[in-house]
């Protein structure tokens, strides 16, 4: 087995593994009254490849693969900003798993997170990779899910909240040192490509929320709890009569449950945000992918 730097043209077969290996998952640890997972539509697919495209080009040195003659067996994709590690996607292929491919891979994506006295890692239910993140030095913290239709009429009148742009990725990073103690930086531009950006920059607070294509947020940072209430707010606004998911709510976020129960959304408990020599950011929702 050989573990090496990905390339821009493994991305096809990189992004094949993390759907299998996520679907088989899903799968095995799906809460009974949750939608059954499926597998990614091209759409998501594509989605999933500009993001890995992005980190390959901004961290290589954080990007693996291992592979032997028969292909790909394993991957691992991770970020390090202003002194953050933070891990976005590990997999293993299902015929490869238990056989060292995951310790390999998670190594040497570790690997980029010398200097970093930080990490951050949004973690599945799977307890191998608990486990792996355990013993690399991260203490796991429960999280929520919050998942459902939004209830239309709870929806109040937001204020003090408006479109951003480029010009408010600044104020983004400021926000983001404040609360996370690391800024976004180059993600910014990334995200805001797939994601609706709104912000609020007041004397009672700044903040600001990426919202989902589908309503909800994708990534949110503020200075104090109100000023987050009215951002995941205006995230779900956007939502339609489509149910939408909030994954990785620690429970320092109270501010975020309480406006996911009065939304009528339902709340489990069911992944792991993973934090190595910090404490749950707060205010935040972190994303998957860009954490």
């Amino acid at each position: 087995m050989l573990v090496r730097p990905m390339r821009p043209d493994d991305l096809g077969a990189v992004e094949a593994i993390t759907d299998e290996a996520f679907h088989d998952l899903s799968v095995r640890t799906t809460i009974a009254d949750l939608p059954s997972p499926s597998r990614r539509s091209p759409e998501k697919s594509a989605t999933w490849r500009r993001r890995a495209a992005h980190l390959v080009r901004h961290d290589p040195g954080g990007c693996w693969v291992a592979e032997d003659d028969t292909g790909l067996l394993g991957i691992s994709l991770s970020s390090r900003r202003d002194g953050l590690w933070a891990l976005s996607s590990y997999a293993v292929t299902l015929r490869a798993q238990g056989k060292g491919v995951g310790t390999a891979v998670l190594d040497a994506a570790l690997g980029h997170s010398q200097g970093c006295l930080r990490g951050m890692i949004a973690s599945s239910p799977d307890p191998r990779a608990a486990r792996r993140y355990r013993l690399a030095g991260f203490t796991l913290h429960p999280t929520m899910t919050f998942t459902g239709r939004v209830e239309r009429a709870t929806l109040p009148v937001v204020e003090r909240v408006r479109d951003g742009s480029a010009t408010d990725f600044d104020l983004c990073d400021s926000v983001d040192r404040q609360v996370r103690g690391s800024a976004h930086s180059v993600d910014h531009a990334m995200i805001a490509a797939e994601c609706r950006l709104v912000v609020t920059d007041h004397t009672t607070g700044r903040g600001y929320c990426y919202v989902q294509p589908g309503g909800g947020p994708y990534l949110l940072a503020a200075t104090n709890r109100r000023t987050a209430q009215r951002l995941l707010w205006e995230s779900l606004a956007a939502a339609g009569e489509d149910s939408i998911d909030v994954d990785f709510v620690t429970a320092a976020q109270e501010w975020a449950v309480d406006v996911a129960l009065t939304a009528r959304l339902s709340v489990y408990n069911l992944k792991y945000l993973a934090l190595r020599n910090m404490k749950p950011p707060m205010p935040y929702l972190p994303s998957g992918f860009f954490l």
